[in-house]
């Protein structure tokens, strides 16, 4: 498993109008206990105080307790009111955030200023992490000037050559998802470079394999179709001309990447050639992990506790359900 963080971008004029909405919505939630792994430099801190002024998040601060206030002090940030956890190393910081969520006083995980892969390393571990059923995927939640609505990219930081099993669990995970941020109907588009179903492309078969999986209840929630190009998922006039007829092609919401190098591409593609911003979140843990970047601008690390935010709330909803 390897973790690629969110692409960075210079200041761009997106107007982050979908991230906007997506923090007004998780706003009318009471705010998520988040165990905040090693926010030891100004930008994870000051992300994490940011997200808690705007009631998204109530931050555990876990890590060097002598750092934590070191930087708190170095640039004026009042963290009286917050716990915090000490921690010896950015490992402890890690294994001591999962702790937390392990014993019920965290409902999510953010990363602070550690390397990524030392928090996941932590989620893994088979007795003491957050495992479950499920495969852990990764999504971004792109903001793209011009669409009428986020896009979900999936996986295009986890898992890098998915097999038919894993694209299953991150299909569903995108799904599980889209359905938190929003109530529209989930569309799926499983992406390949054409649209027909091809043997010697074995993305199209295994697009092809997963809609038939749709149909048969193996994976739910979402119309699902492919393969299709990009082109002709996002595009209605590329589907047209191409004479799809299909629920999905021009109109999809989710758009699954057969591998990780091409939803890498696509997503940094997208940040800088159309001024989008991405939110990353992992799924298919016990709780939702927050992933940014230091080179993400404030209003993409604010989006992304804002998902963390409504898919624990969808959580909450779903498990009140079960008990009435």
């Amino acid at each position: 498993m390897t973790v690629l963080e969110a692409p960075a971008r210079t200041e761009k004029g997106n107007t982050h109008d979908k991230f906007h909405q997506l923090v007004a919505r998780a706003q009318k939630f009471p705010p998520v206990k988040v165990a905040i792994a090693h926010p030891c430099d100004q930008v994870s801190l000051e992300s994490a105080l940011a997200a808690a002024d705007m009631k998204l998040i109530e931050p555990i601060l876990v890590g060097p307790e002598h750092r934590i206030r070191e930087v708190a002090s170095k640039h004026g940030f009042d963290i009286s009111k917050f716990e915090i956890v000490d921690a010896e190393h950015s490992h402890g910081s890690a294994a001591k955030a999962v702790e937390l969520v392990r014993g019920g006083r965290a409902e999510a995980l953010m990363k602070g200023s550690l390397h990524t892969d030392e928090l996941m390393s932590a989620v893994v571990k088979r007795d003491t992490g957050l495992r479950t059923a499920r495969r852990i995927s990764h999504c971004f939640v792109m903001d793209v000037p011009g669409h009428d609505q986020p896009l979900i990219i999936s996986d295009a930081a986890v898992n890098i050559a998915p097999d038919l099993k894993t694209k299953v669990d991150i299909i569903q995970n995108a799904i599980d998802l889209a359905h938190a941020l929003s109530p529209n109907e989930v569309r799926v588009a499983i992406l390949s470079a054409m649209e027909s179903v091809n043997p010697d492309v074995p993305s199209t078969v295994e697009a092809a394999a997963l809609c038939k999986m749709a149909d048969r209840g193996q994976i739910t929630g979402a119309i699902v179709d492919g393969p299709l190009a990009l082109d002709n998922a996002i595009s209605t006039e590329a589907a047209a001309i191409k004479k799809i007829s299909s629920p999905v092609a021009g109109r999809a919401n989710v758009l699954i990447v057969p591998d990780l190098e091409a939803g890498n591409m696509l997503a940094k593609s997208l940040s800088f050639l159309a001024d989008a911003d991405a939110a990353g979140i992992v799924l298919g843990a016990k709780v939702p992990i927050i992933l940014t970047s230091r080179a993400d601008e404030e209003m993409a690390r604010l989006a992304s506790c804002a998902v963390a935010q409504l898919l624990v709330a969808a959580r909450r909803s779903d498990a009140a359900a079960a008990i009435r």
